[in-house]
C-alpha cells in the first residue's frame, strides 16, 4: 500500500512532528522514507549594488547546512532499522519542492506536519500543509502541532491566583 514515503522537513521540530507517524507507517507497511527540503531563496532584485557574491556564497551554505541536517537525521531512522534517503530540491518555494519531489520520487504518500493556524493567521502566512494537500497527486497524512484534544485547559479550581478586581469607591 505505502511503499514509499515522502516527509518534508525544514529543520524545524514542528517539521520533525511527522517522523514518529512516518517511521509507524514504514514499520506496519515495510515501506521507504524519503526526506525533503527546500532550500529556497527569494530573487535578489539589486538595486545598483552588487550583492551577487554574497547572495551565491549565502545558498551554497544553506545547502551545505540542509544536507548536513538531513544527514543527521537520516542516522536516527537508519539506527531504527528504516530504509532511508534524502533529497534536496534547490530554488523552489517549499511548497512547490515538496510537490515536484513527490512526482520525480514517485512516492505513495506525503507525511508532514501542519501548525494548526486558522482564520487570518493562515491568510496571513499561508500554509505550506494547505498548498500540498490541495495539489497533491497522492494521500497526505498530516500530524497536528497541539491536536485540540491535547491542549490543557486548566479547570476553574486550578486558577486559584486569579482575584478579582474591584473598582475603587467614588470612581
Amino acid at each position: 500500500m505505502f511503499t514509499h514515503l515522502l516527509v518534508p522537513l525544514d529543520g524545524s521540530e514542528l517539521a520533525e512532528i511527522a517522523l514518529p507517524m512516518a517511521s509507524a507507517v514504514a514499520e506496519r507497511f515495510g515501506s521507504k522514507i524519503t526526506l525533503v527540503r527546500a532550500v529556497h531563496l527569494p530573487p535578489y532584485i539589486g538595486d545598483g549594488l552588487d550583492f551577487t557574491d554574497l547572495y551565491t556564497n549565502l545558498d551554497q551554505s544553506m545547502q551545505q547546512e540542509a544536507r548536513e541536517y538531513l544527514e543527521q537525521k537520516l542516522k536516527g531512522l537508519h539506527a531504527a532499522g528504516l530504509e532511508t534517503n534524502y533529497h534536496l530540491v534547490v530554488g523552489e518555494p517549499p511548497a512547490d519542492a515538496i510537490l515536484l519531489a513527490a512526482d520525480e520520487l514517485g512516492v505513495d504518500a506525503i507525511v508532514m506536519s501542519t501548525h494548526g493556524r486558522g482564520g487570518m493567521m493562515r491568510w496571513v502566512f499561508g500554509s505550506v500543509a494547505d498548498r500540498v494537500l490541495q495539489r497533491a497527486k497522492v494521500p497526505i497524512l498530516l500530524s497536528r502541532v497541539a491536536p485540540p484534544s491535547t491542549i490543557a485547559v486548566p479547570a476553574i479550581e486550578d486558577l486559584s491566583d486569579i482575584r478579582s478586581h474591584e473598582e475603587p469607591e467614588g470612581v
